[in-house]
């Protein structure tokens, strides 16, 4: 599950109430897609694969070794990829 206290929560509920939780399910949602079948998405980075958020401008990027799925962050798709390399 992602915190509430994320960044992109915050500025979605500060829009319109209810949104910022709107953007959680939908990244949750995806989360699911992911356990479900973690290689069925594309790797983009030393092992690094993405899919992207439905409705929101977002990609949650994440690891699939050894039968064990670890999220690295949910990252908006505008921002310049060494931000989020550098965490691998």
């Amino acid at each position: 599950m992602i915190r509430p206290e994320a960044e992109a929560f915050e500025w979605y509920e500060g829009r319109r109430i209810g949104l910022g939780c709107e953007f959680l399910e939908e990244v949750n949602a995806r989360l699911a897609n992911i356990t479900g079948n973690p290689t069925r998405f594309a790797v983009v980075f030393k092992g690094v694969r993405q899919v992207l958020v439905r409705r929101f401008p977002y990609k949650l990027l994440y690891v699939f070794e050894a039968d064990k799925v670890e999220a690295i962050g949910v990252v908006h798709v505008k921002r310049r990829p060494q931000f989020w390399q550098k965490r691998v």
